[in-house]
């Protein structure tokens, strides 16, 4: 059985006493240092059998979990890896075990980046592993269906509680408007009504029962304001290559839209992004250091009142798989670590993510910089949504719970459903599609020669085969740096190199091409001669093989357009929906078998 919770007889410690009473009679005890540690959220990893993590024991990143509890009086985690249901259970009643121990008893909150799907990228996502396994976003999208985004959020938070996540570090509601931008898988495409209506079913899933937080809850922090999709060339801002975000076309006001109807479905938490405005009237720094996009716009305007928790790494230089990268501080490289974070209170941020340095904003307020009084502001706030997810009377979990709910069977099977729905079938030659005969003799390239083996007689020579199967990712270009090189940009069709080999197998035999989307791919000539060519936005072997052979139906349309050519997508407005000349497939495209 887990510990009982800590109670020392205090008012804040009473749960019968009203949350706001509570959050005053704690906040009135804290010290400087226990209200400035509140204000970070940095990553932890774990070991794999669910031990923290700490000084001296190698792992994905350096991390001194006891210290960054006991001593910088940190109580927000961001966890980094993953590990079986039992295990990470285990982990979380470990760390809630060190907050009890600290003076207030101040439990931990953990939050995590999308672990449902088929993405790994440390900087973004998580492979699904032990949790139900559903397409990214963008196939939720392509299905339409905002009960299904309900029932998926539903699922997800049910999973999260069982190992204690109470934060989502998603949805990304940013509008897929660059394509060559990385991001895109994580957004639910390029339109702005659709992903309006996808969001507020996400986030209600992920509330629960009602229209507030409670201990039935995980919050959602909603990225990235005020929409990270019009990136110039489409790189990211993770890089400073990517900083610049520009509205040529602009629709500045288009990309809030989103944003309005998440805060309408009660968002508890905002996520400003890395971009640097270039050409508008906000001033030319990263948003999470504009005052007139977090306090001007995001409170003013939009009325937000809940938590504003800045992008990863906006202060300190860190090193990732041992290469340092800058803080991504656009705009204010200039400044000192101490300036920046000056800038971002200033600018109305509550928390600072990926960072641990709360000794600086201690002597911002010894040094009269800050005022003590605009960090009660947000330690009221961050405190409030502590006690609203029940965190302070039962912060435990049961790893036996745990490891009945994560990957419950009928959750994985609605994950599965979902894949088959989302999938898109865009062209189907001579009505290759659903298979016949039964079972042909099949040549299968990038899928499970095991699994192909269920649907035909597997062959090892396409000159054998009556039928191939192909299975694709979207192009992209390659970078040197092993943290960029996760975050697939640049161009999206094929060089020669890459395309001959597959021209020449559509030309020797009938193929059925399975194209993971993860952006919009420029493929013209595959879809030219390929006997049947599909999109999947994150499915599994059998999901694909189901459609191609009648024993599923695919119910998914095209979130974004697929462009005809590089030249179409260079000569396109990064701010400008559906707005490459000619594209191959519109927005919207996908056939019925």
């Amino acid at each position: 059985m887990p510990p009982a919770r800590r109670n020392d007889g205090h008012p804040y410690q009473d749960p019968s006493r009203p949350v706001d009473e509570r959050v005053a009679d704690l906040l009135g005890r804290m010290t400087l240092e226990e209200k400035a540690g509140l204000l970070f959220h940095t990553m932890l990893p774990l070991h794999p059998d669910g031990r923290p993590v700490e000084a001296g024991d190698e792992g994905l990143v350096p991390a001194d979990t006891s210290n960054a509890i006991r001593t910088k009086l940190m109580s927000h985690f961001n966890l980094l890896g993953t590990a079986g249901p039992r295990q990470l259970a285990q982990w979380h009643n470990a760390i809630q075990e060190l907050a009890a121990g600290t003076r207030l008893g101040i439990p931990v909150t953990v939050s995590t980046d999308p672990r449902h799907s088929f993405t790994a990228n440390i900087g973004a996502s998580i492979n699904a592993g032990a949790f139900s396994a559903w397409p990214e976003p963008t196939g939720l999208a392509a299905v339409r269906d905002p009960e299904l985004v309900h029932r998926f959020a539903d699922i997800a938070r049910r999973e999260y509680l069982a190992v204690g996540l109470r934060v989502a570090l998603h949805p990304q509601i940013d509008l897929a408007t660059e394509p060559r931008w990385s991001r895109q898988a994580g957004t639910f495409g390029a339109d702005a009504t659709l992903t309006s209506e996808l969001v507020q079913a996400y986030i209600r899933g992920f509330q629960g029962q009602g229209d507030t937080l409670g201990p039935h809850s995980v919050a959602t922090m909603v990225k990235h304001f005020p929409g990270g999709g019009p990136q110039k060339d489409g790189e990211d801002p993770h890089f400073a290559h990517g900083k610049e975000q520009i509205y040529p076309g602009g629709m500045r006001e288009h990309h809030l839209q989103p944003f309005k109807a998440a805060i309408t479905a009660g968002a508890s938490q905002i996520m400003p992004y890395y971009g640097q405005p270039i050409g508008t009237d906000w001033e030319e720094v990263g948003f999470g250091f504009n005052h007139g996009v977090v306090t001007g716009l995001l409170r003013e305007r939009l009325g937000f009142e809940g938590i504003v928790c800045t992008d990863w790494g906006l202060l300190t230089d860190q090193k990732i798989f041992g290469e340092l990268h800058q803080a991504r501080a656009w705009g204010v490289e200039h400044l000192t670590v101490a300036e920046r974070a000056a800038k971002a209170i200033d600018a109305g941020a509550d928390q600072f993510g990926g960072e641990a340095c709360p000794e600086v904003v201690v002597e911002l307020v010894r040094s009269g910089r800050i005022g003590e009084e605009r960090l009660d502001v947000s330690v009221r706030r961050l405190l409030r949504e502590k006690f609203l997810l029940g965190l302070f009377d039962n912060p435990y979990v049961d790893p036996d719970l745990a490891e009945e709910i994560v990957g419950d069977s009928e959750f994985r099977a609605a994950g599965e459903a979902a894949q088959r729905r989302s999938l898109t079938v865009l062209v189907n030659r001579d009505r290759t599609l659903p298979v016949t005969p039964e079972r042909p003799k099949l040549y299968a390239e990038g899928v499970d020669a095991t699994v192909a083996a269920r649907y035909g007689d597997v062959v090892g020579d396409p000159a054998d085969a009556d039928l191939a199967v192909l299975r694709l990712n979207t192009p992209y270009e390659q970078r040197d740096n092993r943290f960029e090189s996760l975050f697939h940009s640049g161009r999206l069709d094929f060089d020669e190199d890459e395309l001959g080999p597959v021209l020449r197998l559509l030309d020797a035999v009938p193929t059925v091409v399975f194209l993971n989307l993860e952006r919009p791919a420029v493929v013209p000539e595959i879809a030219e001669r390929a006997a049947a060519l599909i999109a999947d936005y994150g499915a599994g072997d059998a999901a694909l093989l189901d459609v191609a052979f009648g024993r599923a139906r695919a119910e998914g349309r095209l979130p974004f357009e697929m462009p005809r050519s590089m030249a179409a997508v260079e000569s396109s407005r990064p701010d400008v929906p559906h707005d490459t000349e000619d594209p191959l497939f519109p927005y919207g495209a996908g056939l019925d078998l």
